[in-house]
């Protein structure tokens, strides 16, 4: 039975390292993250069938009055009787055709109103798939960061054991006292906690992601790469602005509704007017052989002239040039508020780059050197120690912080401004 065991044991490493072998991690950059999300996310799908739908329904907004057709057969006379009884023989016949003429170009206006109705769907769909790509690229940077911060446990984490290690073996030459050992051997479950935090939220970043990507994948099977870091290059206040205005979906949806309001307004006017119902008849009717006929049936349009849709459309009018202001400026407040972000950031991560970073690096082995060789006190030592992850965790939080203002500046232009 044990040896049974033990080469269970021995078979388990080897299945894993052939579906390892089987499976290999895929790495995407986010070009590759964003071309998988745009072909199979459900909600972006659905959005492209209703579009297709609101098509469809261009088709029925210009389709024509179907003509009617009636037929008749009247004076039967089935009851016997008489010298000259027949039953058929006096039967007065007919067929009559009947067409609707719709006047005041009302199919056209219907299909200009249905346009416009695909026009702002498309629209949605695309501030919907403007608001599904920042949440993609806010999970995309989160997983880069989580990935940064885990990098940086693990380097603390053995940098720590090494110290630990050179002071043992001062502890076995009498350099440093049991206390001073046990205190930093009890420092590094941080150490320990910050290496397992860091791997958790790793994985929760890349499960959410996966999650967006409608990707059934084991999270150890899939990783993201890319550029980790910051610019200071950023586009001027004033273009961001104006690109905003010419893109953003959601105003241009906005001005396609003032459009529809104006079309449905029409459409209502050109529903006012009356149309006739021309006919077309032809039978039989004794003793006269056969005969054919016109008629034209128009409506009074006396009392329902349809006032009350003109009137609606018309505030529907107003109504949408109104929020098409309020959409204006919230672009603007958008654009603002996202820049502000963003020049806030690169201001505070200007002084790590160009003196905190070292600076920390430098005291942290400074310190552990003059500790090492007697110079400075364990109190020294380990605030050295918090400083330099102190300092370190800021500025990849600083970096995280800049990358997801830049995705809220994208958001609120439309497009990637800063990359």
């Amino acid at each position: 039975m044990r040896g049974f065991l033990s080469r269970v044991s021995l078979a388990i490493p080897l299945i894993a390292g052939l579906a390892g072998a089987a499976f290999p991690q895929q790495v995407l950059t986010w070009q590759q993250v964003k071309d998988k999300f745009e072909s199979a996310n459900p909600s972006l799908l659905a959005g492209q069938i209703g579009i297709a739908e609101s098509r469809a329904a261009e088709i029925t907004a210009h389709q024509r009055p179907n003509p009617t057709v009636s037929l008749t057969a009247d004076q039967l006379n089935p009851f016997p009787g008489g010298p000259s009884h027949s039953t058929f023989g006096s039967v007065l016949s007919g067929a009559t055709v009947n067409y609707l003429h719709e006047r005041q170009r009302k199919r056209e206006l219907r299909l200009e109103s249905a346009q416009e109705a695909t026009g702002i769907a498309t629209s949605g769909q695309a501030d919907l798939q403007r608001t599904l790509l920042f949440n993609l690229r806010r999970l995309f940077v989160q997983t880069l960061q989580d990935k940064a911060i885990l990098n940086l446990a693990k380097e603390n984490l053995a940098y720590y054991d090494h110290v630990l290690n050179v002071n043992r073996e001062r502890y076995k030459a009498g350099a440093i006292a049991q206390v001073d050992l046990d205190r930093l051997e009890l420092q590094r479950v941080q150490y320990e906690s910050d290496l397992q935090t860091a791997e958790v939220n790793l994985r929760t970043a890349k499960i959410q992601l996966l999650t967006l990507l409608n990707d059934r994948a084991p999270v150890e099977q899939f990783d993201v790469t890319g550029p980790f870091d910051f610019s200071a290059q950023i586009v001027p206040l004033d273009d961001a602005r104006q690109m905003a205005l010419d893109i953003r979906p959601d105003l241009r949806a906005a001005l396609q509704s003032v459009d529809k309001a104006k079309a449905d307004h029409r459409l209502a006017i050109a529903n006012g007017s009356t149309d006739p119902t021309f006919g077309f008849d032809a039978g039989r009717n004794p003793p006269i052989d056969q005969y054919i006929g016109f008629s034209v049936n128009i409506p009074l349009r006396i009392f329902d002239r349809n006032q009350g849709e003109k009137l609606r459309t018309q505030l529907d009018i107003d109504r949408n040039e109104k929020l098409t202001e309020a959409t204006r400026a919230q672009v603007f407040s958008d654009v603002d508020s996202a820049y502000a972000a963003v020049t806030s950031s690169v201001l505070l991560l200007q002084p790590y780059t160009d003196r905190y970073l070292r600076q920390a690096s430098r005291v942290r082995d400074t310190i552990a050197f003059s500790y090492e060789h007697g110079a400075a006190s364990l109190l020294d030592f380990l605030n050295a120690q918090a400083d330099y992850r102190s300092v370190q965790s800021n500025y990849l939080n600083l970096v995280g912080s800049y990358l997801d203002a830049a995705n809220q500046l994208n958001l609120a232009v439309g497009r990637e401004v800063i990359p």
